[in-house]
């Protein structure tokens, strides 16, 4: 029996049932949760953006000034030290905060967009020290205010983002005949101009060459970002000089008064390869990883009629009958797995919050204060266990299952197909998370109350035979957790 729309939409378009949380009934209702979406501000940074910059600009001066001292033959290998660690805190309270944004949110449909949007403009926090810092800000500025409007806005905010231009080398290309080249022989780097055709808009194998790659390169040198204040600049003295000639449009170095790059993203976001090329993504993300091409083409054509569009163009996915038959297609990455899971056990706020404070350790934390108060071993053991077993739960079974916040393994993001996730050392890690959240959060639960509250109507009559026969309270949830259904969406 195929699950009721309500719980569909929650399975497929969002993370998942959580009881005591209104059921939505139609395509309608999940778009209306855009608006709402993009006019809040996210948990993450946690300074919020203006802080953030202050943060991030305070760290690279330090770091600059270790730096200059240490080409002095004054090396402060502390100070070094006391920073890397500083940003690594910073990271993992921002993606903790990620984690948290995702399950206590209600607007399902627009984080799972949000995350959409976000590994499709990867970025990494691994590339530098200071990405730590501004991927997350990154998202917060660049996607999650754009994913209600046009592509050509978000493909814009996405691409001319400090985020974006450090993680693909754009603030080390110059242009070969530039005035920077001639005084100190940097070249070309073509990462972005790379990825802006094969990822971000065209799509691969839709008829782009090597010299359109080199071309959008070349059109975008003069872009670089000031450091001290985290800022994208452009610098005339690192730009090639036109005439430039991409996908058969050429740009002249005087048409938009050092603006080619604004000229050429409004020219790729309007190409209609890449409207079929994002809607069959978005397709093969909340549908299927074989996307019916009856839905693309209702995406497309609305994409050709709204003039790029996005809420056009989820409109078009969500109203088609295709989007609301066939349910568990696709398998959940682990993040929405481990999300679904926090929310099908109706975890408080506070009680969430104070297992990502274990995990830190942070001072006003209980284990902050456990730390600092304990005298003995026994104290001192048991903080560093209530630690590893709240990052077990949390950013390091991200870590173990393949999906860390914002540590995509390249600029292609992570995969989005069954191969991947349905690996036998995946699937062990699920069991093994499902275990240990059942022991923390699911003693005094019922697996038949629970079965109920995590699938709804999904549930196949042979995982409630399962669970009922379970030989205790957290096997009984375990299996829950584990079952194909509540794997799949």
């Amino acid at each position: 029996m195929a699950p009721s729309t309500p719980t569909l939409a929650a399975i497929r378009f969002g993370y998942g049932l959580r009881p005591g949380e209104e059921a939505l009934g139609d395509a309608d209702a999940l778009l209306a949760q855009i608006q709402k979406g993009v006019s809040e501000k996210p948990r993450f940074p946690r300074e919020g953006a203006a802080g953030r910059i202050e943060t991030a600009s305070r760290i690279q001066s330090v770091l600059a000034a270790e730096a200059k001292a240490r080409q002095a033959g004054n090396p402060n290998e502390d100070i070094r030290k006391e920073v890397q660690r500083e940003a690594q805190r910073i990271y993992r309270q921002d993606a903790a905060a990620r984690l948290a944004q995702a399950l206590h949110s209600p607007l399902g449909f627009y984080e799972r967009l949000a995350s959409f949007w976000g590994d499709h403009f990867s970025t990494s926090t691994l590339k530098a020290l200071s990405m730590r810092m501004i991927v997350p800000l990154y998202e917060a500025q660049a996607i999650r205010p754009n994913i209600g409007g046009s592509f050509s806005k978000l493909l814009s905010a996405a691409i001319l983002h400090p985020a974006m231009l450090i993680y693909l080398d754009q603030d080390q290309s110059v242009g070969p005949d530039s005035a920077a080249a001639r005084r100190n022989g940097r070249g070309l780097n073509e990462n972005l101009g790379r990825e802006l055709l094969e990822l971000h808009t065209l799509g691969a194998g839709s008829g782009y060459t090597q010299d359109d790659v080199r071309a959008a390169a070349l059109v975008l040198t003069g872009l670089s970002v000031d450091n001290r204040v985290f800022e994208v600049v452009y610098n005339p003295r690192l730009a090639e000089a036109g005439p430039i000639t991409v996908l058969g449009r050429t740009y002249q170095d005087d048409e938009g008064d050092g603006q080619d790059h604004v000229l050429m993203l409004e020219d790729l976001a309007a190409d209609p390869r890449t409207a079929r090329h994002i809607s069959r993504k978005l397709v093969r993300h909340f549908i299927a990883d074989d996307p019916p091409e009856e839905v693309v083409g209702a995406m497309t054509d609305a994409w050709a009629r709204s003039g790029g569009n996005l809420p056009d163009v989820y409109r078009a996915m969500l109203r088609h009958p295709r989007a609301w038959s066939d349910p568990g297609r696709k398998i959940k990455q682990p993040f929405e797995f481990v999300v679904s899971g926090f929310r099908a056990l109706d975890l408080p706020e506070k009680s969430f919050a104070s297992l990502l404070g274990d995990m830190d350790g942070d001072d006003e934390s209980p284990i902050g204060k456990a730390m600092e108060m304990a005298t003995g071993a026994a104290a001192r053991e048991d903080a560093r266990r209530r630690a590893g077993r709240a990052n077990a739960l949390t950013l390091g079974a991200l870590q173990r299952m393949g999906q860390p916040v914002w540590q995509p393994p390249s600029p292609a993001g992570f995969a989005d197909e069954a191969s991947v996730w349905l690996a036998p050392s995946q699937l062990s890690e699920r069991i093994a998370w499902s275990r240990l959240v059942a022991r923390t959060f699911g003693q005094k639960m019922e697996p038949s109350v629970f079965v109920e509250a995590a699938l709804g109507d999904a549930a196949r009559p042979e995982t409630r035979q399962i669970v009922s026969q379970a030989p205790s309270k957290v096997h009984g949830i375990t299996m829950v957790l584990a079952s194909p259904e509540f794997n799949r969406r």
